[in-house]
């Protein structure tokens, strides 16, 4: 019974990719190229709730702070090719560039910084206060964003052209798209093999008896902060990738409202489900696109059918397809 569930959620997270992949291949034969900018919308805040669901789902962490990463990796994607575009050093004399490998160590290392700084103080709490501490970090880094005029300040700061990556025409929109689903894909076996490994079962063991974890000799703390900090990683180089999509970075993406939405997307995909992330992001991007253009408050929809979730199907859209998740 228990290898019919897993067999049944494996094959619910590869119709989703496939479905993911065709969509834009079947849209740029239509020439309309608009649903591949969807898709890869898609993939991003996938990966980018992928990298949450790791301390989230995982470890019980709900970190209001995902924000910050995410804005990180997009300001690294930007003030990088603003620097390339102008010929102006960096600190210490260094030069920008439009590598996105190199972005994307940046972007990630940035964040693993200020992760571990945030997780050792914020893990030290539970529950609500963990929640706050993340959150004051969070705003405290999008508040120097705005009152940082040298890239935008406010106003954000518009990237000119599209970084590039090795071998791929970034330019082109399908192009461009099937890196974020490669990235994507990664991120998700990544994921995968984390949650099936000793760390993963350590971090979930303490998520459920952090007091029976600690008696068998492994420290909750130092679990909790690696699963932090890596989820961080994630979540900034898809934070890098949503900049470069928009060509455009701004404040909007460290605010605490990006964190919600991440969070929203786990709880609409299934907390803690390998394909949850990414079935959330489609609810959530279909239902700002279909609902979107007839009403602003189309959020006020979404927010019923996360009440539906909650109240009705505590393993979100995975769950109700592919049965309880099996643990042990």
């Amino acid at each position: 019974m228990t290898r019919n569930l897993i067999t049944r959620e494996n094959l619910i997270t590869l119709v989703l990719l496939a479905a993911l992949l065709v969509g834009p291949l079947v849209a740029v034969a239509l020439d309309e190229t608009f649903y591949v900018t969807l898709a890869t919308r898609i993939a991003i805040l996938a990966l980018a709730a992928t990298g949450l669901n790791l301390a989230l789902g995982l470890g019980g962490l709900v970190s209001f702070g995902h924000a910050a990463f995410f804005g990180i990796g997009g300001y690294a994607a930007g003030i990088l090719a603003t620097h390339a575009f102008n010929g102006e050093p960096l600190i210490f004399g260094l030069s920008g560039t439009k590598n996105m490998l190199i972005i994307w160590l940046v972007g990630a290392v940035s964040a693993a910084v200020v992760a571990a700084a945030t997780g050792l103080i914020a893990l030290r709490t539970s529950g609500v206060y963990f929640i706050m501490i993340t959150l004051a970090f969070a705003q405290m880094i999008y508040y120097f964003a705005i009152s940082w005029p040298a890239y935008g300040g406010e106003d954000g700061l518009s990237i000119f052209v599209r970084n590039g990556f090795p071998g791929v025409n970034t330019l082109q929109p399908l192009s461009f798209f099937l890196l974020c689903f490669a990235v994507l894909i990664v991120g998700l076996v990544f994921f995968a093999v984390l949650k099936n490994s000793r760390f993963g079962a350590a971090l979930q063991a303490g998520r459920q008896n952090e007091t029976r974890l600690a008696a068998v000799g492994i420290a909750p703390f130092r679990i909790r902060l690696a699963a932090f900090v890596i989820s961080a990683m994630m979540t900034a180089i898809a934070g890098a990738l949503f900049a470069d999509l928009n060509r455009f970075v701004s404040p909007a993406m460290l605010s605490w409202h990006m964190s919600g939405e991440l969070i929203v997307l786990i709880i609409l995909g299934g907390t803690g489900r390998l394909a949850g992330p990414l079935a959330g992001a489609c609810v959530y991007v279909l239902f700002e696109f279909l609902l979107g253009g007839m009403t602003e408050h189309w959020q006020l929809f979404l927010g019923l059918v996360l009440l539906g979730v909650v109240l009705f199907a505590r393993g979100g859209v995975i769950g109700l397809l592919a049965g309880r998740a099996h643990h042990g």
